[in-house]
């Protein structure tokens, strides 16, 4: 406590709680065996398609913000009663996303912060309720999931139960989300900045798939480097603050062309249908879709290089209100409805066999 007041009595900070760490943490709420080879088979799987040993289409999928516990794990459900349909060309990972962030830092910051919407934030139950989400995904579906690292210090609380992680458009520029990205042991894709340059999304992976040492959680820390780290393509906003695609087979070309340049290791790139790449018009997620599987057919570098697409889906079309009351509609950026949904997923099985 002398340190605390020495240090910080002159900052505007209020110390709330200590955080269990997250060995503590993974020790309250351990994962079983079988649950752990269940990640380890969907892991490898995934390293495999972004390697090139498997040329299924990766396909990160689900809502805007895990916002609800029950609707979440209904849409995981209904998510998995069609993977077995398209698992021969389609490797689903479902997006479960837990902490939102926010360009001016109010509004709903997701599961993480406010795992009961009725209630105030609370960052322990925050972080407990999205470890508990994921182990029931993984028992009740088979799924290993998604989340966005929006905070360093959280990724460590979930590494035994994520398959795949991202960082942000916002974050990416950002010295100490590059490094975590080279330590952790899955895949992480790296989007974007918002204002789209190419060479800034390059320079972030070449830092992750980098040996690093550097300064986290109290520790002098260092790894090896994460040869997974890949491109994701969302779109931009350009200088009148417009949004603007990237998604385009003459942008994958680019992309392509820079890659081949920095000699970077397992070349490859996602494309985020939704944010800036669809204006956030929720619908034209299902155009764009199809747009980049045609340019994957249509260029054998292009069909190297795309892994995957990002889709944001949930159980209601569009989005509402944080206290909108309707069950699985986003309470953050509009999504496709289930019906759509499962409709894009057939459609993209047929296409792939094109």
């Amino acid at each position: 406590m002398l340190f605390t007041k020495e240090i910080f009595m002159n900052e505007r900070l209020k110390f709330i709680k200590k955080l269990p760490t997250p060995i503590e943490l993974q020790e309250l709420f351990p994962i079983n065996a079988t649950l752990s080879h269940i990640k380890e088979q969907r892991d490898k799987q995934l390293q495999n398609i972004l390697t090139g040993k498997d040329s299924r289409l990766l396909l990160i999928i689900g809502p805007c913000s895990a916002d609800n516990e029950t609707s979440v794990l209904d849409y995981m459900t209904r998510l998995s009663q069609i993977r077995e349909e398209v698992s021969d060309k389609i490797f689903i990972i479902p997006r479960v996303y837990t902490n939102k962030p926010r360009t001016i830092g109010t509004g709903y910051k997701g599961m993480l912060h406010q795992p009961n919407l009725e209630k105030k934030e609370n960052l322990i139950a925050g972080i407990i309720a999205v470890r508990e989400l994921n182990t029931r995904i993984i028992k009740e579906t088979g799924f290993t999931c998604s989340d966005e690292i929006l905070y360093p210090e959280t990724y460590l609380y979930l590494s035994d139960v994520l398959s795949y992680a991202t960082i942000g458009a916002r974050s990416v520029e950002d010295q100490l989300h590059r490094m975590i990205a080279s330590g952790v042991n899955i895949p992480v894709g790296m989007k974007n900045p918002t204002s789209g340059d190419l060479s800034v999304l390059l320079n972030s992976i070449s830092a992750a798939q980098h040996k690093q040492q550097f300064l986290f959680r109290g520790w002098e820390v260092a790894n090896t480097g994460n040869p997974f780290a890949h491109a994701i393509l969302r779109g931009y906003v350009d200088k009148f603050g417009n949004d603007s695609p990237n998604y385009h087979c003459e942008h994958l070309q680019r992309l392509m062309h820079s890659y081949q340049k920095r000699k970077l290791q397992n070349p490859a790139v996602i494309v985020d249908c939704n944010h800036a790449n669809s204006n956030k018009k929720y619908l034209e997620q299902i155009r764009i879709a199809k747009d980049v599987l045609l340019s994957r057919r249509e260029s054998t570098g292009l069909s190297q290089l795309i892994k995957g697409l990002m889709i944001e889906s949930y159980i209601e079309d569009g989005c509402q209100p944080t206290h909108g009351g309707v069950y699985g509609k986003s309470i953050t950026d509009p999504c496709l409805g289930w019906t759509k949904t499962k409709e894009l997923i057939y459609t993209l099985r047929e296409e792939l066999d094109l």
